[in-house]
C-alpha cells in the first residue's frame, strides 16, 4: 500500500511543533499526546493518526493529486521509531532525570524537523537500509 509523501511530511512538521512546544514549556501532557499521536500512527499507519486524518481532511484537497507515492512500511516504522523516543522522554520528564526527557524529547523532535523541511526520513532510511541487509544475509 502506497501513502501520499507529503502527508507524513505534513505529520512531521504538526510533530517537530509540538515537540519545541514541550521543549520550551516541559509540558508533559503535550508529550503524552505526542506519544499517543505516535502509539496511533505506529499501530494503524500514519493515516490512522490525528495528523494524517488532518491532512487527508484539510489539507490533501487543497494540494492537488499525489506526487510520489511511498511504502507504509518505512513510516510506520518511523512512527514506532518516534514511539520509543517520546516514550522515553516521557518517562525521563516524569520518573527523571530530566535531562533523559529533554535529550529523547530533542533527539525526536530533531528527526521531525529533518524531515518536515527536508522531506528525508531518516527513521525511514533506517528500515530500508535493514530490508537490504535482510535480503542479503538471506
Amino acid at each position: 500500500m502506497d501513502i501520499d509523501v507529503r502527508g507524513p511530511r505534513f505529520g512531521a512538521a504538526v510533530t517537530a511543533a509540538v515537540l519545541a512546544v514541550v521543549l520550551i514549556t516541559g509540558n508533559v501532557w503535550l508529550l503524552a499526546w505526542q506519544t499517543l499521536v505516535f502509539a496511533l500512527g505506529a499501530a494503524g499507519g500514519v493515516g490512522h493518526s490525528p495528523y494524517g486524518w488532518a491532512f487527508h481532511r484539510f489539507v490533501r484537497p487543497r494540494v492537488g493529486p499525489v506526487t510520489g507515492p511511498k511504502g507504509l512500511e518505512p513510516s510506520r516504522f518511523a512512527q514506532a521509531v518516534g514511539l520509543v523516543f517520546a516514550g522515553v522522554g516521557l518517562v525521563g520528564y516524569t520518573l527523571g532525570p530530566l535531562w533523559l526527557g529533554l535529550l529523547a524529547t530533542g533527539t525526536v523532535l530533531a528527526g521531525a524537523s529533518l524531515h518536515a523541511v527536508s522531506g528525508w526520513c531518516v527513521a525511514c532510511e533506517m528500515y530500508l537500509l535493514a530490508q537490504q541487509v535482510a535480503l542479503r544475509v538471506e
